[in-house]
């Protein structure tokens, strides 16, 4: 089911979710349990939490005893999809994850870090259909690169390429704030799956330990 969701109708994730909106990836997989996308990643299954929140501790203490060789991650199910959560992680924009959780079925992903580098990814039956970087949103690849240009141009997204700045200019301020937002509202329209701030607090989180591939 396509949406009309833009950036407007996910302000609030960086507002309501700062620590987590520093350095995250989202991924949201159809029809697909939980468990079955753990089991894909061959997971560690580590308990259950409820809430990005708790979810969130969990992950900044494993990456202590972790860094560089696990991802810590929830998932839980929403509408007949699995909702992945990485605070500070980024399996979800591997090649080799994404193909595998996507395979007979949809596959939407985005993140962004502390240094600002960010990766919307949409991937088909196994196959890469759109990759791009929200902040650079006028360069795309994949199998489809233009087939979402209007609905990235309408949820907030720039689209065609724009004249490099001049020297002692600076860039737009809101520019740069509005791509996760629209991040989030583009995945909504491609996946039917809303996010809300009241699931991401109250989400029933099974958690999980996975190796990071290499390469």
């Amino acid at each position: 089911m396509r949406t009309k969701a833009t950036a407007d109708d996910y302000r609030w994730f960086e507002a309501d979710f700062p620590r987590l909106a520093e350095a995250y990836c989202v991924t949201v997989v159809r029809g697909i349990t939980p468990a079955e996308v753990l089991g894909l990643l061959q997971a560690e299954v580590r308990g259950n939490c409820v809430g990005v929140r708790a979810l969130d501790e969990h992950a900044h203490k494993a990456a202590q005893v972790h860094r560089g060789s696990h991802g810590y991650l929830g998932v839980a199910p929403l509408g007949g999809w699995s909702v992945m959560v990485e605070p500070n992680g980024y399996l979800g924009t591997l090649d080799g994850v994404l193909s595998r959780l996507s395979a007979g079925r949809t596959a939407v992903s985005h993140f962004c870090n502390v240094n600002a580098v960010d990766h919307f990814n949409w991937y088909e039956d196994g196959e890469l259909r759109l990759h791009f970087e929200p902040l650079f949103a006028h360069d795309r690849d994949g199998s489809d690169p233009d087939g979402l240009v209007t609905s990235m141009r309408e949820v907030g997204f720039v689209v065609e390429e724009v004249e490099e700045l001049e020297e002692g200019e600076e860039a737009d301020a809101d520019d740069a704030d509005i791509v996760t937002a629209a991040a989030f509202a583009l995945a909504e329209r491609v996946t039917g799956v809303r996010l809300t701030p009241e699931f991401l607090e109250d989400a029933p989180f099974v958690e999980g330990l996975a190796p990071i591939p290499g390469d």
